[in-house]
């Protein structure tokens, strides 16, 4: 299983909404990260709006393929895409750029 960190950076002024926003995830888009294979996700936001998130997954690159290829994730990238600082033109999901594991205590 392949473990997986990323960081992003949400705005300062939408941190209740995106925390609200979290707080009800579409049900069809917890299904579709499911079946992506996406295990043990979680999300971890810091007052300064530093996101960090983590996954475990068999293939990370399969797994947010399978992802890029769902209708639900299309619109939900839409929707949070405001959310966040620094994306460059991509969308949330396509920023995500792995940390380094250098530890892990099995």
């Amino acid at each position: 299983m392949q473990r997986v960190c990323f960081l992003l950076k949400v705005r300062h002024d939408r941190l209740d909404e995106y925390r609200a926003r979290h707080a009800s995830v579409w049900p069809d888009m917890l299904d579709a990260l499911t079946a992506a294979g996406w295990h043990n996700y979680s999300l971890f936001l810091r007052v300064d709006g530093l996101l960090v998130g983590y996954l475990e997954t068999p293939d990370f690159a399969a797994a947010q393929a399978s992802m890029a290829s769902t209708e639900v994730n299309a619109r939900w990238q839409k929707s949070m895409a405001g959310f966040f600082e620094q994306l460059d033109g991509q969308n949330p999901d396509e920023a995500m750029t792995p940390l380094s594991e250098v530890f892990h205590l099995a």
